[in-house]
């Protein structure tokens, strides 16, 4: 159901010491990281991804559903745009992401960043 959750921290050091030694128990590992985001979860699959605020926006929260295919990716965007989610994002390709990597991305109406991702 869930392909990544991210969420935006104020002290990006901290939250990466917390959930490094709260997730390890459960097999997750620090994974792509610098100065601006960390990414957490099992090996070579990080589905925790803390973001530096920055002063950002909104709650700061991004998740991520799987979907089985691009058709599935763009009916979650048209279908969320006509249920009064606002455009973050249409379907496409995201090749700075993966070269595979084909996501559509919404607001929803309280702020929260919601994507759909066929990966």
């Amino acid at each position: 159901m869930y392909d990544h959750i991210g969420l935006k921290v104020k002290d990006l050091a901290a939250s990466r010491r917390f959930y490094e030694a709260a997730l390890a128990p459960l097999g997750h590992v620090l994974g792509s990281h610098d100065d601006s985001y960390a990414g957490l979860g099992p090996a070579g699959e990080p589905a925790l991804w803390l973001y530096a605020a920055k002063g950002a926006k909104g709650p700061g929260t991004h998740i991520a559903f799987r979907a089985p295919d691009h058709a599935a990716v763009a009916a979650f965007h048209k279908a969320g745009l006509k249920a009064g989610g606002t455009d973050n994002g249409g379907a496409g390709p995201r090749a700075d992401y993966s070269p595979t990597y084909y996501a559509a991305f919404l607001i929803d109406p309280d702020g929260n960043n919601v994507e759909a991702v066929c990966p």
